[in-house]
């Protein structure tokens, strides 16, 4: 009986994403280019949706996580969504004008314009690392674009998904905006969308991508990677620390532009060291406190522990950078540690981190960097800390990011 229900469930899902795809593509065939005030004052509405709720959605995140900082919540995620809606809104108008072109000798007697048409109906995936910002971002400009929107959140989600679908229902008709709580990426990528969005794992993408391919739906991905981050001998450690660090530990590590190891002259990786585990003790001086993230749910937060075991059994040296801090198994509150002397073929070298772990390694030669960089899977992000123009075109234009 049980599975026979959960059947019926998922049946019911797929055919809610279903009849809500056919109201979408019936209503952009009736008004395929929404004028510029239906534009300005549906993003409004978002606006108002997350100027309104700032609280409730700030919980809800927190209940998905079991964990997550307030701050983080809204400098990260709702504050540049807003300001985002308002920069579109102030831009739209110049945006939708026709735009003149040349004109081809061959066709010397007619006239060019290049004219933005809205695509039809935008399907986004979103992640449940930023589910607010990489859900609202895509769908900023999907709006502005004249669209309509269809917005599938992760499985991780699912608080702030019904928080979302309720507030979205009482602002848009289901035939403009729509947020999904329980529908299954697989049912949802297969949808003939006009363009769809994913943020997410490499893994995912691939399976994305084959769904949209047989409905030759154009997609737009952004993945993960091992982002390396460089300090040149010329840049000041302290300095590059602080920054590394901050940028390492927002919402524990759980970013996929976080700096996912470090490249650090031989002779100041101590001095490194040293100054990652003041400023870290000094920023968290209690991984319980409420300002530190938790991992998003069980299976990540036992993936880390089983890269760090493998790390240390494979010979790092792994460096905790709160003092006295300890793993707490039932919030999962996973202290930030350096590991290294890493080598190749540890877990935490093979894999995207996407947790507070940080390997360091050193080299003596940039072209030491380079080479290790350009023989791996192209990183999302690369980061530099060089004030000499020359170190940092040198390692700009020998790799690939992004």
């Amino acid at each position: 009986m049980a599975q026979t229900a959960q059947l019926r469930r998922i049946e019911v899902a797929e055919n809610e994403a279903q009849r809500v795809f056919q109201l979408q593509r019936a209503a952009y065939l009736r008004a395929p280019y929404p004028s510029f005030e239906e534009r300005k004052q549906r993003l409004t509405a978002l606006e108002r949706i997350l100027v309104d709720n700032t609280e409730a959605i700030v919980e809800a995140i927190q209940q998905d996580f079991g964990h997550r900082c307030a701050e983080e919540s809204k400098i990260l995620e709702i504050f540049p969504i807003v300001d985002g809606i308002r920069d579109t809104k102030r831009r739209l108008r110049k945006w939708m004008k026709p735009q003149k072109r040349h004109v081809s000798v061959v066709f010397a007697t007619g006239q060019n314009r290049l004219l933005a048409q809205p695509k039809g109906v935008v399907g986004i995936v979103s992640p449940w690392n930023y589910p607010l910002f990489l859900a609202m971002g895509p769908l900023t400009s999907a709006l502005a674009a004249g669209n309509r929107a269809m917005i599938k959140m992760a499985a991780n989600s699912q608080n702030l998904a019904r928080l979302l679908a309720s507030k979205f229902s009482e602002a848009y008709d289901e035939d403009t905006v729509a947020i999904l709580p329980g529908v299954r990426a697989g049912d949802f990528s297969t949808l003939p969308f006009d363009h769809m969005c994913f943020t997410g794992s490499a893994d995912v993408g691939r399976t994305v991508m084959r769904s949209a391919a047989d409905n030759l739906t154009p997609v737009t991905l952004e993945l993960g990677g091992k982002s390396p981050t460089i300090i040149c001998d010329d840049f000041d450690v302290a300095e590059a620390a602080s920054r590394i660090m901050y940028s390492k530990l927002i919402n524990a590590g759980q970013t996929c532009l976080a700096p996912d190891y470090l490249f650090v002259p031989t002779s100041k990786r101590q001095q490194f060291v040293e100054a990652a585990k003041k400023l870290v003790a000094e920023r968290y001086p209690e991984t319980n406190d409420p300002s530190y993230t938790s991992i998003i749910d069980e299976k990540s937060y036992r993936r880390l522990r089983m890269t760090l075991e493998d790390a240390e059994a494979k010979g790092a040296t792994i460096v905790p950078l709160v003092p006295d801090s300890s793993f707490n198994d039932v919030m999962r509150k996973f202290p930030p540690h350096l590991v290294l002397d890493v080598t190749d073929d540890m877990m935490v070298m093979q894999e995207e981190i996407f947790g507070p772990l940080y390997p360091v390694m050193t080299y003596d030669d940039l072209d030491e960097v380079i080479k290790y960089v350009t023989n791996r899977d192209r990183p999302l992000g690369f980061y530099v800390f060089s004030k000499d123009k020359a170190k940092q075109d040198k390692l700009i234009y020998s790799t690939i990011s992004g």
